[in-house]
């Protein structure tokens, strides 16, 4: 395996432009995956819990609901899903590091398989919910990955994706940017051991992604519906929530 980090000063100028971008996110997250939990529990304040726990709560999950939890990680939102009783929770990751510590859950997702975002091994219509939390920023091709969640979903079927956002309160938001751009990179660097520049990749990608209002036309031309987006401590997160009609 290479020692060469995953991200580059150069690749970081345009994280999101990068054509090898989802191989630099692969070998990041392998490289992160076992004290991944750890550092984003204590570099968020333990509210990454409490997000998620939103997010299920917006998703409104019923008793015969299949969720399908996409770039699933370490299955701590798959988790979250489980809580709420759902049918079956499936997670899917393409970083072997980070599937091998969510299968090794008790309480994971009903069953896990080791799949791309864009290219998702499964029949249309298989879902009622479709998950992904802080994931889609790192699709290496955002719309096609939302129209992949879009297809396996069926009618009715909601998208309830957790992402990173900028506060819109100006003083909010020149705080979190010092925060996670200045301070979070070094310390989170430190206590993960991480030598691929993920902590520097994470700023990076969220000022340079989508911001709310683009997020939730990149949803509508997915083919979605009813879009909301809802944000959670001062903007520095949202949830959205899509239907397909």
């Amino acid at each position: 395996m290479s020692t060469d980090p995953a991200w580059t000063d150069e690749a970081l100028r345009s994280p999101h432009e990068v054509t090898d971008k989802a191989g630099r996110v692969r070998r990041m997250f392998d490289a992160i995956a076992p004290r991944y939990e750890l550092v984003n529990t204590v570099f968020s304040g333990g509210r990454d819990r409490a997000w998620r726990r939103r997010a299920v709560e917006l998703a409104v999950v019923r008793p015969e609901d299949d969720v399908l939890d996409v770039a699933c990680g370490t299955g701590d939102f798959a988790r979250a899903f489980g809580r709420a009783n759902p049918r079956s929770v499936v997670g899917c990751d393409f970083a072997h590091g980070m599937l091998v510590r969510a299968k090794g859950r008790p309480t994971g997702p009903t069953a896990c398989c080791e799949a791309d975002a864009l290219r998702l091994p499964f029949r249309d219509g298989s879902f009622s919910i479709a998950s992904c939390a802080f994931g889609v920023r790192n699709f290496q091709n955002l719309g096609t990955g939302l129209r992949e969640m879009f297809r396996v979903l069926r009618p009715g079927g909601r998208a309830v994706i957790l992402e990173f956002s900028r506060p819109a309160n100006p003083v909010a938001r020149a705080l979190y940017e010092f925060y996670a751009a200045r301070l979070m990179p070094l310390a989170a660097s430190l206590l993960s051991g991480d030598r691929s520049g993920a902590y520097r990749y994470l700023p990076r990608s969220v000022v340079s992604f989508r911001d709310v209002a683009q997020m939730r036309a990149e949803l509508c031309n997915a083919g979605f519906a009813d879009v909301t987006a809802t944000a959670l401590t001062m903007g520095i997160v949202t949830v959205y929530v899509a239907t397909r009609v």
